[in-house]
């Protein structure tokens, strides 16, 4: 028996020992991230104040650190029109749905520049600028999503800002400043658009742009629903139409609308999540769109400038027992390292999120269950995520941004009743995940309706960050405190022309005696969002490398030998070794 005396000096030693550092914390506020969502929300529970917004990380300014434009929402009134900030702060009116007079005030999308600078100790410190003005990006409508890509092949990375309503594409001007082009460039839409993605589906060098697209939905045409207790709350997106989504092909920097001739208008459904990927394992991009209520697509790409959806026969479209499920976020990437593209997609409330493997040729296997996965998200309605390795030690492990859609019983009278907490997950290296969110730092004790989630190294210092939006609230700066000491390696790509930065080669790290890591150069996939992109891979306690592979977006394939580690490395395109 252990004396008392024994027992209450551990118990002292326990209360007094410091808590962990955490995880991850909220540098929103302290950095300069000031920005709060507004979802224009005002009792008549229009479906769109409940589905934005989203966010996009990039290097607008091209100085070596990752930016941040935040998509604003703003007043949504039957009546009025949505505006656009053009060059010099004019506002030009945009027709909206069912618009009548100009908006000429409100919340605009703003974009934040990234001045990090180090201490005398060589620490980071992020500080953020608010550079919305200058740049011309201060778009004035019912901002939904955001999509990066480099589609001119200027060697700066554009923007694409989906709405609830027009949709706009700025072109960077390579001078900290953005030119709206949406009509030239032949890009106008003015279906309720979501999430998009820049990707080369034909190999021809530049990139073409996906747009996903939701529900035929009006303020006019607004139905009303209740809750379990008769009170007024949203719809549900069965009670709408879904609408066709879009794909462009990019013909020398102007678009044209290729989605009949592609095939994309065989079948579509409600669409909210897209990201691009080689799922088959044949050179050419594919598609995986998430719909909501509505069975998912698996786009195959036919290398002739058409699609066949194999989401069905892949076993990735429905789930066992052949319902189509309430889907909204992706993550892509390999979290069991056995180099293919396995895909992890946010659901409702009681359908737990969905994780399927891979098979290296294209067809899935539902995993849920096997991993944990399906019985830590039971109780959670996801949409922004994306595999990350956080502690670096060489497995993908996972991040959701959660919300509901409905009245939580818990919450009933309170302004916002949808509040969650954020999950992170970490994977064991074995096929399990297990819910860290605990200890993972005061960000995830705080429940929020948490929307778009965007990843990357913020600053600069090794391992990966995330900024969340919450809908009708601030955003948060979550930044990694990673302590484990492990070893890392990030890598960006350049091409010399077309597709400047490499966006969908795939890249191999080798390791001596472990299988390669294998990644997915893309900014794609989450919810509503845009990330990084450049190439982040943990090391785990490997000091050093075999060498890097990457097979470029037009079927090539180099090597490099002797790439240090513990910092950010660029392959340019024909300096490697065939």
């Amino acid at each position: 028996m252990i004396p008392r005396a024994c027992i209450l000096a551990l118990a002292i030693a326990t209360l007094a020992s410091p808590p962990p550092d955490p995880l991850f914390i909220d540098a929103a506020r302290v950095t300069g991230l000031d920005f709060t969502h507004v979802n224009g929300a005002s009792g008549r529970y229009y479906i769109a104040e409940e589905m934005g917004a989203g966010v996009a990380l990039f290097d607008y300014d091209s100085d070596g650190d990752l930016d941040v434009f935040l998509v604003q929402g703003g007043p949504l009134v039957p009546g009025r029109a949505s505006l656009q900030a053009g060059q010099g702060g004019e506002a030009s009116l945009q027709a909206g749905q069912g618009s009548e007079a100009s908006l000429k005030a409100g919340p605009t999308s703003r974009l934040f520049r990234n001045d990090l600078t180090r201490d005398a100790n060589g620490k980071p410190r992020v500080h953020f600028t608010d550079v919305t003005a200058q740049a011309g990006v201060g778009l004035r409508g019912y901002g939904m999503g955001a999509a990066v890509g480099d589609y001119d092949n200027d060697g700066d990375l554009d923007l694409f800002v989906t709405t609830f309503g027009p949709d706009t594409l700025f072109r960077n001007n390579g001078n900290g400043t953005f030119t709206d082009v949406t009509a030239s460039a032949g890009v106008s839409d003015d279906l309720w658009s979501t999430s998009a993605t820049f990707f080369d589906y034909d190999r021809d060098g530049d990139l073409d742009l996906f747009v996903a697209n939701y529900l035929d939905f009006t303020l006019a045409g607004n139905k009303a629903c209740v809750d379990s207790l008769g009170a007024p709350d949203y719809c549900g997106p069965r009670l709408y139409e879904p609408v066709p989504d879009k794909l462009y092909r990019n013909d020398g920097g102007r678009f044209t609308n290729v989605t009949d001739a592609a095939g994309l208008t065989k079948a579509y459904g409600a669409g909210l999540g897209v990201v691009a990927g080689d799922f088959n394992h044949d050179g050419w991009l594919d598609l995986y769109v998430a719909n909501d209520a509505r069975p998912n697509q698996l786009w195959i790409n036919r290398h002739d400038g058409t699609f066949i959806d194999e989401g069905l026969l892949s076993g990735s479209a429905v789930n066992a027992a052949g319902n189509p499920e309430g889907s909204m976020g992706i993550a892509s990437g390999d979290f069991d390292n056995d180099g293919d593209e396995d895909l992890l997609i946010t659901n409702i409330l009681g359908e737990t999120f969905v994780l399927y493997r891979n098979d290296g040729h294209g067809v899935f296997e539902d995993v849920r269950a096997a991993t944990g996965i399906g019985a830590a998200t039971g109780g959670m309605t996801g949409f922004g995520t994306a595999w990350l390795d956080y502690d670096n030690d060489g497995w993908l492990d996972l991040f959701v941004a959660n919300g509901a859609v409905n009245t939580i019983e818990s919450q009933r009278g309170q302004t916002s009743p949808l509040k969650m907490k954020n999950q992170l997950f970490r994977n064991d290296g074995a096929g399990r995940f297990a819910d860290v969110s605990a200890v993972a730092g005061p960000p995830f004790e705080r429940a929020d309706v948490g929307r778009g989630a965007a990843f990357g190294d913020i600053d600069n210092d090794g391992d990966i960050d995330i900024v969340v939006t919450a809908n009708g609230g601030p955003v948060q700066l979550l930044l990694n405190q990673n302590a484990t000491g492990h070893h890392w390696l990030e890598l960006a790509l350049r091409q010399g022309s077309g597709n400047r930065f490499g966006v969908g080669a795939r890249v191999g790290v080798e390791r001596s005696g472990k299988p390669a890591l294998w990644g997915r150069v893309h900014t794609d996939g989450s919810y509503l969002s845009s990330s990084d992109v450049r190439l982040h891979f943990g090391l785990g306690d490997a000091a050093t490398i075999s060498g890097v592979i990457v097979e470029w977006p037009d079927g090539t394939r180099e090597r490099w030998s002797d790439v240090p580690v513990d910092r950010l490395v660029e392959l340019t395109q024909g300096k490697g070794l065939k």
